[in-house]
């Protein structure tokens, strides 16, 4: 099965290639000379977080904002939209999903009261369900499962799979219609690192990434997201095979840390300016304190593994990014982790 399913991408491959679609399909990325750009040049109306905005420097390259360096944007492989987005969800009862047990892993989340399941078995195959009010990411490579709130300063954006990585991680670009207004977006920071949105955070949506059974038995009236999702795919196969547990790292991504292992599950935060990264594995159940720049963490890990994080006396919540500890450690290398 494993080897059809690699003949099968290949294939995919060669027939983009000699229809000349490849390249055609392609995110544009702009060439020429680089500038830095002045705070006050740069449009207003970047979404904003309750905890912040991106503080990384804008840059200009032929007139385009971007702040990451181009070099580091790279092709995955397919083509933009290669990886086909789920726009229309359909998602069915506990009694419908028999294709899942228990143990059976993916994304859980309570959104205007409705509890939902997005199995990682489909989302290996999509990376991004544009689910209404909800974005979904799952990058395989960094093991992110993330949900977001698409909405832009009003305006509720629809994102695909851009075919390009930054440091191992999905770039969604949003679709504008128009490539000239489409913005590649980091996965794993949340935010818009190249095009007209450069530097605009998307509003995190508090998931966790949960086993079926664990998910079921707190949500007995979840909906499952479905099979239906007009593509051809083996749902149930996972191409990444040992992946997961592997040492290897990939696409513009090096690893020499010898604190976790590279594919170790960690939860990131950012706070203050200060990145702090907790190891999934080794955090106790029930409450553990921290203190990041003087500002008090709790965090709160009930024993299906779901984690809450809260800041300050108000116990806000703090959202966080749950993926692989090379990807965190790639994008904010200055991170502490918490011992």
């Amino acid at each position: 099965m494993r080897v059809w399913v690699y003949i099968t991408v290949g294939a995919l491959v060669i027939i983009f290639a000699l229809l000349g679609l490849w390249k055609q399909n392609q995110f544009a990325l702009p060439s020429g000379e680089t500038g830095v750009m002045a705070t006050d040049e740069i449009a207003p109306g970047t979404a904003r977080q309750p905890l912040g905005t991106s503080s990384r420097t804008v840059l200009t390259t032929d007139g385009v904002l971007h702040s990451i360096p181009l070099d580091e944007i790279l092709s995955g492989g397919p083509p933009k939209d290669g990886i086909p987005s789920i726009d229309d969800p359909r998602f069915v009862s506990t009694r419908e999903a028999n294709f899942l047990d228990g143990d059976d892993v993916g994304l859980g989340l309570v959104q205007n009261g409705a509890a939902k399941f997005y199995p990682y078995q489909i989302l290996v195959w999509h990376e991004i369900v544009n689910d209404g009010d909800v974005l979904v990411t799952y990058c395989p490579l960094c093991g992110t499962g993330i949900a977001f709130d698409p909405h832009v300063n009003g305006e509720q954006l629809n994102f695909g799979v851009s075919g390009k990585l930054w440091q191992s991680n999905l770039l969604m670009y949003d679709r504008t219609g128009d490539g000239r207004t489409e913005s590649l977006w980091s996965q794993v920071l949340g935010e818009a690192v190249l095009g007209p949105h450069t530097g605009t955070k998307l509003a995190i949506i508090s998931s966790d990434t949960v086993r079926y059974g664990d998910w079921v038995e707190q949500y007995p009236e979840t909906l499952v997201l479905s099979r239906d999702t007009g593509a051809l795919r083996t749902y149930g196969f996972d191409p990444y095979d040992d992946y997961y547990t592997s040492d290897t790292v990939s696409f513009g991504t090096t690893f020499s840390d010898d604190r976790l292992h590279p594919k170790a599950v960690v939860l990131g935060v950012t706070l203050n300016g200060q990145y702090r990264a907790y190891h999934s594995d080794a955090l106790p159940e029930g409450v553990t304190e921290d203190a990041i720049a003087g500002t008090m963490i709790t965090v709160l890990k009930e024993d299906t593994g779901s984690v809450r994080m809260f800041v300050g006396p108000e116990q806000e919540p703090l959202p966080y990014i749950r993926g692989f500890w090379f990807s965190w450690l790639a994008v904010h290398p200055e991170t502490t982790l918490f011992k």
